[in-house]
């Protein structure tokens, strides 16, 4: 592709794409909120967090990065994808785990849940930057 043939604005939708992407990431909805689409981004501002806050009320544990167990490594990938909420609960020291607990793993599945659905709602506000959506 040469330089004529690339979009005047290509450079700018890829940085602000970036942009949306990386506040997605840290704070759940902030790169709609950044982009203007304030109800989706309340929306997920609201759910992804609380989601993550009742997997650690349940006693859900944040997993180690450990390659020798894959499923555990594949855990820790999820939860980082809660973004400052997990930086919080790993600095606070949340996320033990308590294996004894009823709701154990109903807390893993919140927590990891969380993750992922996070992780879709940075590649949305991606999408919604260069007008995919």
């Amino acid at each position: 592709m040469t330089a004529a043939a690339v979009p005047a604005g290509a450079g700018r939708d890829l940085n602000q794409a970036l942009t949306a992407a990386a506040l997605g990431w840290v704070v759940p909805g902030g790169g709609h909120l950044w982009l203007a689409r304030r109800q989706k981004g309340l929306v997920f501002l609201l759910a992804v967090p609380m989601m993550f806050a009742i997997g650690l009320g349940f006693g859900g544990r944040l997993f180690p990065f450990d390659s020798g167990q894959p499923l555990v490594l594949l855990a820790a990938f999820a939860d980082i994808g809660n973004g400052l909420p997990y930086l919080i609960a790993r600095a606070a020291g949340f996320g033990e785990g308590r294996v004894v607990a009823d709701t154990f793993e109903y807390g893993n599945t919140f927590i990891i849940v969380s993750g992922l659905l996070n992780m879709l709602v940075t590649l949305d506000a991606y999408d919604v930057a260069l007008g995919r959506r």
